[in-house]
């Protein structure tokens, strides 16, 4: 009984730890996404241009201006005096038209909170993928570290070797040449973290940031596509953009409707003349003969044509969806039966032993340890490609 306990307590072991790194590398990923928020030159510049869309649509949906008017008229001949007008007007449309003047500029609103939205969550999209590239730049740098200490180990013992005259000039080299590739592969990695901080520091207006993770998360996969689905779909502000649009273009058309009905003007007119003086109301209506000819139609096509949009935007992101799905499911699997196998059928311990007892030849040790570690960078390779398809996925959850 006693090994199944061990077993057992291994297995809880582990799991806590899976799932502790995954709480960790969660929060550590949302406090970069939380000063990049913040310092993001470009969201900066969205939300005031936000601010002024949303100012802008306000503007058109009042009663237009009243008019004044003032005349003053010399008489000729002067014996019969002058003449002096004076009127105030307003004109207005039929009074539906100015309630759909005010929803019409409330639905657009809503529209550029959405394309403010679709903004934010690109950027995070941006950062999760540099994310994923940093981790597997620094994992892929601890490894490269680990070599480069056994193959230091390696070059210092076969140089001793060779001064005493135990291997020959051909294996001493083998020993510097592996060390010179390892030290500029690692080189080549520093360069590329760098450039990728170099990036995220970009995304923080300029502002140094550090990223240390090594570890990638354990991703959380819904296994039923559908019902997830169903909570994607809804947070996608493209579509939700769409929808929006769809409703402006049909509040459009009940606006032209109402455009085509007479509008009114009504006001004060004063007349004054010598020993005469005449004042009161005036009342006026225009009549939409012209002005407004094939705008109903237009209104009504359009919104045809922004459901069609909507039907074919929203097929094109249940595909899309769907494949990041099925991908994302398969490389899990991939990365689960890589890491199972590796611990599995890792030998580079046995290696070392085999290199230090002359067993196998430092060529042959090469060879092999070549393989494990290609295999270990396919891991690595697919731990960071999962976490870039799971971003993808998970963009608009």
């Amino acid at each position: 009984m006693q090994p199944n306990n061990n077993r057992y307590s291994t297995t809880v072991v582990a799991l806590i730890f899976i799932f502790a790194s995954h709480i960790v590398a969660q929060q550590r990923f949302e406090n970069v996404w939380s000063e990049i928020e913040k310092n993001n030159t470009t969201l900066a510049a969205y939300r005031s241009s936000a601010a002024a869309e949303k100012t802008g649509n306000k503007t058109g949906i009042y009663l237009q201006n009243p008019e004044l008017e003032f005349n003053y008229l010399w008489g000729s001949p002067s014996a019969i005096g002058n003449r002096t007008d004076f009127s105030v007007r307003q004109s207005f449309d039929f009074p539906t038209a100015y309630t759909y003047r005010k929803q019409m500029s409330a639905l657009k609103n809503t529209q550029v909170d959405l394309s403010f939205k679709k903004q934010l969550i690109e950027t995070k999209y941006q950062v999760q993928l540099l994310c994923a590239r940093l981790t597997y730049a620094n994992a892929l740098g601890a490894e490269l570290g680990k070599r480069f200490r056994n193959a230091s180990e390696i070059a210092r013992v076969w140089k001793l070797r060779f001064e005493k005259g135990d291997v020959n000039v051909l294996e001493y080299n083998k020993s510097q040449v592996n060390l010179l590739t390892l030290t500029k592969s690692m080189e080549m990695n520093r360069i590329e973290q760098q450039t990728l901080l170099n990036e995220l520091k970009m995304l923080n207006g300029g502002i140094d940031i550090a990223f240390n993770d090594s570890i990638f998360e354990v991703p959380v996969i819904q296994s039923d596509f559908e019902q997830w689905y169903a909570a994607v779909e809804a947070g996608n502000p493209v579509l939700q953009w769409i929808k929006q649009e769809i409703s402006i273009n049909r509040k459009q058309k009940q606006l032209n409707t109402a455009l085509t009905l007479p509008g009114f003007n009504a006001g004060y007119m004063s007349e004054k003349v010598v020993g005469q003086q005449y004042s009161g109301i005036s009342v006026g209506i225009s009549i939409p003969l012209w002005e407004n000819k094939n705008t109903i139609r237009y209104a009504r096509e359009k919104t045809r044509a922004t459901e069609d949009m909507e039907k074919d935007a929203r097929m094109q992101f249940y595909q899309t969806m769907n494949n990041l799905h099925t991908k994302a499911i398969g490389i899990q699997h991939n990365v689960f039966d890589y890491e199972q196998e590796l611990k599995a059928f890792s030998n580079d311990a046995l290696l070392s032993k085999a290199l230090d007892k002359g067993e196998i030849s430092l060529s042959e040790y090469f060879f092999e340890l070549s393989l494990y570690y290609e295999s270990v960078d396919k891991l690595l390779e697919l731990k960071m490609n999962l976490a870039e398809t799971v971003a993808g996925l998970n963009r608009y959850y």
